[in-house]
C-alpha cells in the first residue's frame, strides 16, 4: 500500500500557495467538458464540489440516497463554523486556528493539511457571505462570532442554531445552478454500493435505485467520495438513521486503506437516552457552553432526590453545586473540548451523581446567563434549540436546567487520503468527514463545517483536475460502463441482495444493529481497554455469522424495501465495528476521543504514548474473515511540537 502523502516542499505557511502554482498541473477549459466526474454525497462536502467542478466545466454527477441534497445531513449541524476572521480582534490568526486544532486533535493529525485548512478558512466565510447565508451580526454590520470549545478566542461564526441548514441552502443553490444549466445530473435516491476499478484507478460505481430496486452501472473518469462519517455503528447516535459506512467501506475492501477507524467523537451536551426504543439521539448545540453553565450535584444524596423527583434543581444551593469543568479546567471552564468535556460528566455519573433517571445526566444551566443578560438576549442567541429541547422533553429550559449527557457524534477516523485529498487507489478522492484527514484524534467544535467546504470548494476543484491532466486528455471518457469491471462489480452486488433476501431467518436488520451498538458502546465507547476490546473482537464476527444465518428482510427486491437498504448497511457496519475494535486494541495510549483507561494520568487526563503511536493506522483489507493488514504514516511536526495537551 503507497501511503505516499505527497507533502509539498517548503515553509508550513507556503506549502498550499506553491502546491497550487507549482505541482498541480490544469486542464485547458475546452478540454473540461469531454471529462466526467462522479461525486458521491450532497452535503456541503459533496454539494460544493460537484457545484465547483461544474462551475469550472466538467461533466458531473452527483448522487444521494436522500430524496433531496437539501436533507443532506450536514443541515444537522447547528452551533457554527470556524474562520480565523479576527473580526473580534481579540488576538486569533491562521496559525493559532491551526494550533488549537493542532492540539485539539491530541497531535495525531496531519501537520500540512491542517494549516491549509486554517488559511482557507476564511474564504469559506467570504463564499457563503456571497451565496446569501445569514450569518448572525453586529451592531456595525460585521459578522458576529462566539466561542467554541478548545479555543480562547472568539472565531466561529453562526445563523442563530441553524448554522447547518443555512450553509447548506448556500451551497445548494449553486448546485441547483449547475442541475439549471446542465452541468450537474443529479442522482436522489441512489445508494452506492460498489467502487469500480480499471487498471487500478476508480473509473466508476455501482447504485442501487432506492425507489424501484434497479441496478445500474455509472462509468467517468474519477469518482469523489463525500458520504459522511460512520457514527451510527453504534446504533444510538446524533447522526440521522440513514447515515452509515456503506460507500467508504465498500472502497475500503476494493482496496482503499482506512485510516484511524477507532477515532470517534463523543459529544458532551445531547439529550440523555430515555427509553429502549430510542432509534436516535437529539444533540443540544456546544454554542450552548458559551452561557449555560455545566454542573452535577456535590453529593450523591442530593443527586439521588434529584433522580426520584423528591427535589427541583432549583432547590439544591449554590454552595451544593459542582461546576466540575470550571473547576478542573479552570482556563478554559465550559468551553473545554469535547472529549474532555464527555469524559468529566461520565467520570460525575459514575460517581453516582448523576441527574437523569437513568443516572446518566448532568445539568446545563441558563440560570446565572439569564439573570445577568435577560431573557430576551438568551431567546435570540438559543431560542430554536430551547424550543426543540422543549419539545422533546416537556421542561422549559428557561425555567429549568437542561439535562444532557454525552452521545456519539462525528467519526475523526475515514478513509486515508493524501495532501490531494485522494486516497491510495488512483482517482479515488474523499471529501468531509469520509476522509480522516484534518481532526486526528478529537475534532473542535464547529470545524467540521469548516473542513466540509473547505474540501469542497478550494481544495478538491484544484486536486481532481490535476489527476484528469496528469491522465491525459486521451482518457477522458475512455472507459465505459460495459467495461467487465462493471459486469463483475455488478454480479456481486446481485449476490449479496439475493442473500440478504434469501436467508428469510427471524430477526429484524434493526435488532442486529441494536445488538451491535450495545457491543460497540460497552466495549469501544467513551473508555476501552484491553479486555473489553478483546471480549468485543469475540464477540462481533459471532454476532456478524448469526445475522447471515438468522435475518429477516421482508419485502421484495425491486421495490422501494427500506428493510434490505437498512440490512445492507446492518452488514456492513458488522464488518467494521471489528475493523474500530481491531484499531483501538493496536493503538495503545489514549489520545483524544480514543481514551484506554489504561493509559491516563493520577488525574484521569488521557496519556499519549509520543515514542510508540505518533502515527496514522491505516489499515488494508486482506480478504473476507482475514485480518486486516495495518500500514503506518509516521506524523512528523515542523511547527509545533509534541507537548502534554492541558486545557488547565
Amino acid at each position: 500500500m503507497n501511503l505516499d502523502a505527497k507533502i509539498p516542499e517548503g515553509p508550513l505557511a507556503d506549502k498550499w500557495k506553491y502546491h497550487k502554482g507549482h505541482n498541480l498541473k490544469l486542464v485547458n477549459p475546452a478540454n473540461r467538458r469531454k471529462y466526467h466526474v462522479i461525486v458521491v454525497g450532497s452535503g456541503l462536502a459533496g454539494g460544493a464540489a460537484a457545484a465547483s467542478l461544474a462551475e469550472m466545466g466538467y461533466q458531473v454527477s452527483c448522487f444521494c440516497y436522500q430524496d433531496s441534497p437539501r436533507r443532506a445531513h450536514s443541515i444537522a449541524a447547528q452551533g457554527g463554523i470556524n474562520a480565523a476572521k479576527n473580526y473580534q480582534n481579540d488576538g486569533d490568526s491562521i496559525y493559532r486556528l491551526f494550533y488549537d486544532t493542532i492540539k485539539g486533535g491530541d497531535y495525531r493529525s496531519r501537520e500540512a493539511n491542517v494549516y491549509r485548512l486554517a488559511e482557507v478558512s476564511g474564504n469559506i466565510i467570504d463564499q457563503m457571505v456571497a451565496q446569501g447565508v445569514p450569518f448572525a451580526r453586529e451592531y456595525g454590520g460585521l459578522l458576529a462570532n462566539r466561542s467554541f470549545g478548545g479555543a480562547q478566542v472568539s472565531r466561529t461564526f453562526y445563523a442563530r442554531g441553524q448554522t447547518g441548514q443555512q450553509l447548506l441552502l448556500g451551497a445548494y443553490q449553486q448546485l441547483s445552478r449547475q442541475i439549471g444549466l446542465g452541468q450537474v445530473k443529479m442522482y436522489n435516491r441512489h445508494e452506492m454500493l460498489d467502487l469500480v476499478l480499471v487498471d487500478g484507478h476508480a473509473k466508476g460505481i455501482i447504485t442501487r435505485n432506492l425507489v424501484n430496486g434497479k441496478i445500474e452501472r455509472w462509468a467517468s473518469d474519477t469518482v469523489v467520495l463525500c458520504t459522511g462519517g460512520y457514527g451510527n455503528v453504534f446504533f444510538l447516535s446524533t447522526n440521522a438513521q440513514g447515515c452509515n459506512v456503506t460507500a467508504a467501506y465498500r472502497a475500503f475492501k476494493r482496496g482503499a486503506g482506512f485510516a484511524n477507524p477507532c477515532y470517534t467523537q463523543i459529544h458532551p451536551t445531547c439529550i440523555p437516552v430515555h427509553g429502549d426504543q430510542q432509534s436516535k439521539l437529539t444533540l443540544m448545540s456546544e454554542s450552548l457552553r458559551n452561557d449555560g453553565r455545566i454542573w452535577a450535584p456535590k453529593t450523591r444524596e442530593l443527586a439521588d432526590k434529584v433522580r426520584k423527583g423528591e427535589i427541583k434543581p432549583g432547590d439544591i444551593a449554590e454552595d451544593d453545586r459542582d461546576y466540575y469543568l470550571e473547576r478542573k479546567y479552570p482556563s478554559f471552564g465550559n468551553l473545554a473540548p469535547r472529549d474532555i468535556s464527555s469524559r468529566a460528566a461520565k467520570e460525575a455519573c459514575d460517581d453516582g451523581r448523576g441527574v437523569a433517571s437513568t443516572g446518566l445526566g448532568v445539568f446545563l444551566d441558563f440560570r446565572d446567563a439569564i439573570n445577568r443578560l435577560g431573557e430576551d438576549v438568551i431567546r435570540e442567541r438559543y431560542g430554536n434549540l430551547f424550543d426543540m429541547y422543549n419539545r422533546i422533553t416537556g421542561d422549559n429550559p428557561y425555567q429549568t436546567p437542561m439535562m444532557i449527557f454525552p452521545a456519539v457524534h462525528y467519526t475523526m477516523g475515514g478513509l486515508w487520503v493524501d495532501y490531494n485529498l485522494e486516497s491510495n487507489i488512483p482517482g479515488l478522492f474523499v471529501g468531509g468527514e469520509a476522509n480522516f484527514s484534518d481532526h486526528g484524534a478529537n475534532r473542535l467544535g464547529a470545524s467540521a463545517l469548516m473542513q466540509g467546504l473547505a474540501d469542497g470548494y478550494f481544495v478538491l476543484p484544484y486536486t481532481v483536475g490535476d489527476y484528469l491532466a496528469r491522465c491525459g486528455i486521451s482518457s477522458a471518457g475512455s472507459i465505459s460502463s460495459d467495461h467487465e469491471a462493471f459486469e463483475e462489480a455488478e454480479n456481486g452486488v446481485r449476490e449479496r441482495i439475493a442473500k440478504l433476501m434469501s436467508i428469510q431467518g427471524t430477526e429484524s436488520p434493526r435488532s442486529f444493529h441494536k445488538r451491535l451498538g450495545h457491543i460497540m458502546w460497552d466495549y469501544c465507547g467513551m473508555a476501552r481497554d484491553d479486555a473489553g476490546l478483546k471480549k468485543a473482537i469475540e464477540l462481533i464476527p459471532q454476532l456478524r455469522e448469526e445475522f447471515w444465518q438468522n435475518v429477516r428482510v421482508i419485502g421484495e427486491e425491486g421495490e422501494l424495501n427500506q428493510e434490505l437498504e437498512r440490512a445492507g448497511r446492518v452488514a456492513d457496519f458488522l464488518e467494521y465495528g471489528e475493523l474500530m475494535c481491531r484499531d483501538a486494541l493496536m493503538r495503545d495510549e489514549s489520545c483524544g476521543g480514543h481514551f484506554r483507561s489504561e493509559h491516563q494520568t493520577p488525574d484521569g487526563e488521557a496519556e499519549r504514548n509520543d515514542d510508540e503511536f505518533a502515527f496514522v493506522g491505516v489499515w488494508e483489507h486482506q480478504g473476507d474473515d482475514k485480518e486486516p493488514k495495518l500500514h503506518k504514516e509516521e506524523l512528523t511536526y515542523e511547527e509545533v511540537k509534541f507537548t502534554t495537551r492541558s486545557y488547565k
